[in-house]
């Protein structure tokens, strides 16, 4: 009975490894498509966990995830963007910009 508990939290284990990193991988991937769409600087070419929860809804129980992300307007400043990642798809994305020219 013990061989078997160790077997499924190994096998548990194995799976949010690879969840993990097929998530990270499509966060990188809405990251560099996103500014490349707002005309700003992916900065490191990475992005960087900040929280991991769980999130109910009416889809059922999913890993929710935050990543900050650096960019540069001009290629001199850093600013800090974040991305959320429910389950593998994508919830929130938001570089702190202003949406008009007026904004600014």
């Amino acid at each position: 009975m013990d061989n078997l508990l160790a077997i499924l939290l190994l096998l548990l284990i194995g799976w949010f490894w690879l969840d993990s990193l097929r998530a990270r991988e499509i966060a990188v991937g809405i990251c560099q498509t996103a500014c490349a769409r707002h005309e700003v600087q992916l900065l490191d070419q990475t992005i960087a966990l900040r929280h991991l929860g769980l999130s109910w809804r009416s889809e059922g129980l999913r890993l929710r995830r935050v990543y900050r992300f650096d960019f540069s307007e001009e290629g001199t400043g850093r600013r800090n963007g974040y991305l959320v990642m429910r389950g593998l798809q994508l919830e929130d994305l938001s570089f702190g910009l202003p949406t008009r020219i007026g904004d600014a």
